[in-house]
């Protein structure tokens, strides 16, 4: 189970504004590619589970991921994850092929789960839904990795700061504290980023 804090910024103003403060905190920014799949009668989305190609810095490495039962509330994200390495080339094969991804990875504990628990098989395949970028930048504050998000869809970008958390009511006290204290506006994010990828429209 991953369970996230996400609250939402409004605009790129805040968006910047934050990123300075937290630049002395600063270890690494990540540009990430994210591809979804599902079937043409979406087996896997009307079941509240999205499949995943993210792609980093350019190919450098990829990683498949099933992500499951997604719950979202008061800026708190509680969804089952699944995560597996893959050869950035077999990825990029799946994407021009998604009929060819059960067979090219039919190794992967993933695409067994998938055919096991949403009885996806050779018969109806998978289709590529397309995706969307992000740029993340990573922070080291307090004891936390905090998650810097520029997400850019087709149909705009939006901003959000995330982090990964074993107590997520008290550390989600602490972020909030960070940007009331700095004058940066906020909201709790309402739905993950494959659920805004699929709406087709920003919250």
């Amino acid at each position: 189970m991953e369970v996230e804090v996400k609250l939402r910024l409004p605009d790129s103003n805040f968006h910047q504004k934050l990123s300075t403060i937290l630049s002395p905190f600063h270890a690494t920014t990540l540009i990430q590619e994210n591809i979804f799949f599902d079937t043409t009668i979406s087996k896997l989305s009307s079941n509240f589970a999205a499949l995943r190609l993210r792609f980093y810095n350019l190919d450098s490495y990829c990683i498949l991921s099933l992500k499951a039962k997604p719950i979202m509330s008061d800026g708190i994200s509680r969804v089952e994850e699944q995560e597996e390495p893959v050869d950035p080339r077999i990825g990029r094969m799946c994407v021009a092929e998604p009929s060819q991804l059960l067979g090219l990875l039919e190794s992967s504990k993933i695409i067994q789960r998938v055919r096991r628990e949403y009885g996806v098989g050779e018969s109806e395949g998978l289709v590529c839904l397309g995706g969307f970028r992000n740029v993340r930048q990573v922070f080291d504050w307090k004891g936390l990795k905090l998650e810097l998000d520029e997400t850019i869809y087709d149909f705009g970008t939006s901003y959000e700061i995330e982090c990964e958390s074993k107590e997520p009511e008290k550390d989600k006290r602490l972020i909030e504290g960070l940007l009331k204290d700095n004058g940066i506006e906020f909201s709790y994010s309402e739905a993950n980023k494959f659920a805004v990828f699929r709406s087709g429209k920003l919250p």
